[in-house]
């Protein structure tokens, strides 16, 4: 077994934490669709082609969560810290937990402003009954 002395171990993982912030750039965030039609006046590819865009939107977000989510692991169950190890930790973990929700936000944002647009769309283009 090889054995770091402490104050080895304690300078490893300043650097550690020291670079942790510019490690989380490694999930890319999606670019979320621009200005859906207008469900006004939208033809229905219009919209289809609008819906695909969410679709694909959604699926690169859940991508990059899981990305955000995987990127720096806790130490195991039991693993004895530092209590600069465990301050890294937890701060890796509130940006984690930011990123996270920052990402759940734009999706339902994302989303919302499409619902509008179809819901304008399906009233309009309703069939009579």
């Amino acid at each position: 077994m090889i054995r770091i002395p402490t104050l080895a171990a304690r300078i490893v993982a300043c650097g550690i934490a020291v670079a942790a912030p510019a490690s989380y750039a490694t999930c890319n965030y999606p670019k979320a669709p621009g200005q859906f039609p207008d469900g006004a006046t939208a033809t229905q590819p219009e919209m289809v082609e609008a819906q695909k865009s969410v679709k694909q939107f959604m699926a690169d977000m859940d991508a990059y969560m899981n990305c955000v989510d995987t990127e720096h692991p806790a130490a195991p169950a039991g693993t004895k810290l530092s209590d600069e190890e465990v301050k890294a930790q937890d701060a890796r973990e509130r940006v984690r937990v930011q990123r996270h929700n920052a990402a759940v936000s734009d999706m339902e944002a994302v989303a919302e402003r499409f619902n509008v647009q179809l819901h304008i769309w399906k009233e309009k283009n309703a069939k009579p009954k």
